[in-house]
């Protein structure tokens, strides 16, 4: 540490030591020890690091740590997140289902709806890594592990030109981008899992953030794991067999591990290493009497992602900056069916292995004008594998496809007038289809009347996979989706252009923002939309729009933190070929509300929480002939709703400080008030042909949870 004067002194015991010197504000330089001369002392001059950072414009967008930018995007920010109802941990995609416009219509994170998109439409990224896998315990929780993602950006519209894919929205993940000069670490226990968290200095260059999280089910079977079991399992081969079968020694397992390697290679120069690996495996024995004698066989589910990337960035001086990453995601997805009455074994698979490289440099032309420009590649492999012995049948079906993206932006920024604006727009070019598709991008927000701020946004996207829904008997019917990829022909590439204009005022911890938005989706298939009415084995082509607006009023006052959301929704499809050609989409809640406080002093951190959803659209059946030759006759398409859906939830953490230690209790009921929800309905025919059985999917029950967690 130097003094006043910037005067500093130290005994240097190597020849080959290295000298690091930094200042806040300033890049941090390294220097040899033998570039200091004995008996002089010479001033060394630091160069000052500006940072082109999105304004908050909206502190505490719905509780602290969640802010919302001047470029449109809504940041969470781990490291401050206060607290939200029924939600033990930050878990990244239970925390974003709290802003308006973001819903799940069965409860998972693995069927997140972003205005009446698809789950499939929304793109997941981890340090800029596609993930094809979201959900451990097949979509009740995230894979991605709380301890390790600092950040996370939601864009719902407008975002920059370097995104692609996520035709719906954008979920962006970031892990911490310091150096660490401080050992530290926590260990976390509850209900469901068990999970560790090291971060380690690697001398002064270098440091390693490495996660780890395993279920318990091992070692305790809790009541948390019970209900999720037992939500997991409805209507799947795991709970009801067709045949006389029993099924037993019902085993589920995950885990997940993550790393996060930097280096500071120079103090221009910055390398940083990810890594991800995830697992889900169901295993489950299933017992007849074959030829009077007791028969066993094990089934499967097995569900794993591997996902590597490497990050390098460079400063050339104060203007120019440049990065290059690539990455590689592994996706599988496994399911051996035994059946011990006809002695068969129907092996299913689906696999993804996408290879992404981008390149981009920015230059800032003055402290207000900033330019990005950049390409990208893209390599995605699908395969879908059926297998069946008896009778023997093989179906492979691989495809590849490759697409190049070059993308420029301008951003224009002014602190003094509240302006900024970020004007872009997207070259693709995919080879296989000979297809040129270029996409504009908008992002403008304006501050007015002291108190005010205009926002407006719009875009044009586009994505080569999405994921085709069989509900009969795909992966033990746990399962039911599987990625695919575009051929222009069946499944077409799909795009989307969307606009929105938002309004917020801000004033003496008032935050009133109202927004409206409306978006056009083109190539869309009925086998993406899970259909279970008469359009459950369409094979056709379509579209949908969605309208809707979104508010949200949240009010500060003293340690307590209210809030209440309201999200409108109109979404129809549009399938030209089908005998009812427009219809109600299939994501369409039309009203989701929630009202929820926080509570915070010290140490406690308190939140209460009610959710509310009208129904989803459902098809009911002809009420004078429900069923003829063992065919369903279906009214209306989508004509009629379930029965709305509402859900209270609480969380409560304390934290004790233990001189430089800290211990964490934290508990959460989900749906204190055990209100049986029906998330889902569908009609089966009698097994006697008499008529049809209407089958409801129920929501969770009341689901505790407790944790504990030591930072040392």
């Amino acid at each position: 540490t130097s003094d006043l004067e910037g005067y500093f002194e130290l005994e240097v015991n190597n020849p080959s030591e290295l000298i690091l010197i930094r200042y806040l504000g300033y890049k941090t330089i390294t220097r040899h020890n033998s570039s200091f001369k004995k008996g002089s002392c010479e001033s060394i001059y630091l160069v000052s690091n500006q940072l082109q950072l999105s304004q908050i414009v909206l502190q505490g967008f719905l509780v602290k740590g969640i802010d919302k930018k001047d470029d449109g995007a809504i940041r969470i920010n781990f490291n401050e997140f206060s607290i939200l109802p029924g939600v033990i941990d930050a878990d990244v995609l239970q925390v974003v289902q709290a802003l308006p416009g973001i819903s799940s219509i069965n409860e998972t994170v693995s069927n997140i709806s972003i205005r009446g998109g698809t789950h499939d439409q929304s793109l997941i990224l981890w340090d800029e890594i596609k993930m094809y896998q979201s959900g451990h315990f097949f979509g009740l929780i995230s894979v991605f592990n709380p301890q390790m993602s600092q950040g996370v950006s939601v864009i719902k519209n407008g975002s920059s030109s370097h995104y692609t894919d996520g035709v719906s929205g954008t979920i962006a993940m970031t892990s911490s981008r310091q150096l660490t000069t401080q050992f530290k670490a926590n260990l976390g226990l509850n209900l469901v899992n068990a999970d560790a968290f090291l971060d380690i200095p690697l001398g002064i260059k270098s440091s390693l953030q490495v996660a780890g999280r395993k279920s318990i089910s091992d070692f305790f079977i809790t009541p948390t794991y019970d209900q999720y079991f037992d939500r997991i399992s409805q209507d799947t081969e795991l709970a009801n067999n067709s045949s006389n079968a029993i099924n037993s020694e019902q085993e589920f397992d995950f885990y997940d591990m993550s790393l996060r390697w930097l280096y500071q290679i120079s103090d221009k120069d910055l390398l940083r290493l990810n890594f991800l690996v995830i697992n889900n495996e169901l295993l489950f024995t299933e017992s007849d009497v074959v030829a009077q004698e007791l028969e066993s066989r094990q089934s499967s589910l097995k569900q794993n992602s591997i996902a590597a990337g490497l990050f390098y960035s460079h400063r050339w001086n104060q203007e120019w900056q440049s990065s290059l990453q690539g990455y590689n995601t592994d996706y599988k997805l496994e399911a051996i069916n035994a059946n011990v009455l006809q002695s068969q074994r129907f092996l299913q698979e689906n696999s993804v292995s996408e290879t992404g490289i981008k390149a981009q440099t920015s230059y800032q032309a003055s402290t207000r004008v900033t330019a990005n420009i950049g390409y990208q590649f893209l390599e995605t492999k699908i395969r879908n594998l059926d297998d069946v012995d008896n009778p023997i049948f093989r179906s492979l079906i691989g495809e590849v496809v490759r697409s190049h993206g070059g993308f420029l932006a301008g951003i224009y920024k002014n602190t003094e007038t509240k302006t900024r604006a970020e004007l872009g727009g997207r070259y693709n070019y995919i080879s296989k289809f000979n297809r040129h598709i270029i996409e504009p991008r908008l992002s403008f927000s304006q501050g007015f009347a002291q108190f005010f701020s205009l926002e407006v946004l719009g875009e044009f996207k586009h994505q080569t996979t999405s994921q085709i829904i069989n509900f009969q008997n795909d992966f033990l019917g746990v399962e039911k989706r599987r990625w695919q990829l575009s051929n222009e022909t069946t499944i077409p590439i799909i795009e989307s252009k969307q606009g929105s204009v938002g309004v917020s005022y801000n004033q003496n911890s008032w935050l009133i923002n109202i927004e409206g938005y409306f978006k056009q989706v083109d190539g869309i298939t009925t086998q993406s939309q899970g259909f279970q009415n008469q359009f459950e084995f369409a094979k056709e082509v379509g579209s949908y729009s969605a309208t809707g607006i979104e508010f949200l009023l949240r009010k500060n006052l003293w340690r307590l933190n209210f809030w209440s959301s309201y999200s409108y929704l109109d979404s129809t499809y549009n399938f030209e070929t089908l005998s009812t050609t427009e219809f109600a989409n299939n994501n369409r809640l039309t009203h989701t509300a929630s009202f929820g406080t926080t509570y915070n002093h010290k140490a406690l951190k308190v939140s209460l929480g009610l959710n509310y959803q009208s129904g989803r659209p459902t098809t009911l059946t002809d009420e004078q002939n429900p069923l003829t030759d063992g065919v369903i006759n279906y009214a209306t398409p989508n004509a009629a709703e379930l029965d709305y859906y509402m859900r209270l939830d609480a969380s409560v953490v304390y934290s004790i400080q233990l001189g430089k230690s800290k211990l964490q209790m934290a508990a959460s009921v989900w749906n204190i008030l055990d209100k049986e929800n029906i998330i889902n309905s569908y009609y089966t025919p009698n097994p006697d042909l008499s008529g049809v059985t209407l089958n409801n999917q129920r929501s969770l029950g009341i689901t505790p949870n407790v944790a504990i967690r030591y930072f040392f």
